[in-house]
């Protein structure tokens, strides 16, 4: 009735094994880097690099520190650059720091406070995520989010995602233009013209 299948790990064609990830929990604080080849989720709090194949930055999460991934989901708080291929911040994110991505999409809610910046094929290429981080000192881990570029603070981009009125359409609902100060308004001296 019950027999032993003596090749165990034999599995259909075309079916691959899924790796479980790696995982910092909520009461979890890492001083350093961490790095892996798979997927790793942040519950906790990062100071330090990481570099992964795909990151997820839970709700509760802090990150300060780089961040190297293929794909990469946040839905908590980074502070540091990022060098993704696919980046999606949630609703619940809030970013201090630049990103280099190849896509972006960007809920609803999220705040985003640095540049935007879209990288081409070939240097996404060069971004692997099974490369070293480089040593750095502890001091490092966190991050100035005004020096973080090398930029002057006034070429940075502030960004909350809110909704927008729209028509039927769905095209945005001009706003009507400001009046001018009272002061800059052409107001009659109360003589009559004759």
């Amino acid at each position: 009735m019950f027999s032993r299948n003596k090749n165990k790990n034999t599995l259909p064609a075309g079916t691959q094994i899924r790796k479980v990830p790696s995982i910092v929990s909520a009461d979890l604080k890492v001083t350093g880097n961490l790095e892996s080849a798979g997927e790793i989720q942040v519950d906790g709090h990062v100071a330090g690099d990481i570099r992964a194949k795909v990151l997820l930055v839970g709700e509760s999460a802090k990150v300060d520190g780089e961040i190297f991934a293929e794909t990469l989901r946040v839905h908590g708080n980074v502070n540091g650059q990022i060098t993704a291929k696919f980046v999606n911040l949630a609703k619940t994110a809030r970013v201090i720091g630049d990103i280099h991505h190849e896509n972006l999409s960007i809920q609803e809610g999220a705040f985003l406070e640095g540049r935007m910046v879209h990288m081409t094929a070939p240097e996404v290429k060069t971004v692997p995520a099974a490369d070293p981080i480089p040593a750095a000192p502890a001091q490092s881990a966190s991050v100035n989010a005004a020096s973080s570029s090398g930029k002057p603070a006034e070429e940075r981009v502030n960004l909350v995602v809110k909704s927008g009125k729209q028509d039927q359409n769905n095209k945005p609902v001009p706003t009507p233009p400001l009046s001018p100060p009272n002061s800059a308004r052409n107001v009659s001296s109360g003589k009559s013209a004759s």
